[in-house]
């Protein structure tokens, strides 16, 4: 069968390091962290990826925001979220940072990968 998967912060990092060895058919990370450096790796990535970022991380500041965005741009297996105005941790419910629409948003649209790419 097919395998997806999910991680959130050092496990999106994961998802992200899976994606681009081709381990999974279908990936998604939330607010990953310290992927700058495996940067050049993300034109591996053959099967669809996506990504949800917080624009107020702290782990994950503005420019590297900009580069993620400017890497991943050249590979169309790849989707990139920010959202605007949230923090890391905004779709861990229960948590300080929490964002219910933010959340929602981001679990419809990996529900909406995995239902296309696993199915």
């Amino acid at each position: 069968g097919k395998v997806g998967c999910v991680g959130y912060c050092l496990g999106g990092s994961l998802a992200y390091s899976m994606a681009c060895q081709s381990a999974s058919d279908a990936s998604v990370g939330y607010y990953p962290v310290q992927i700058d450096d495996h940067l050049p790796y993300a034109g591996h990535i053959k099967n669809p990826a996506l990504f949800h970022v917080a624009e107020k991380d702290g782990f994950c500041p503005p420019e590297s925001q900009a580069a993620i965005a400017e890497a991943f741009a050249k590979n169309d297996n790849i989707a990139l979220h920010i959202y605007d105005g949230v923090d890391h941790a905004f779709a861990r419910e229960g948590g300080g940072n929490y964002d219910k629409d933010a959340a929602d948003l981001a679990n419809g649209r990996t529900a909406e990968l995995f239902k296309s790419a696993l199915s």
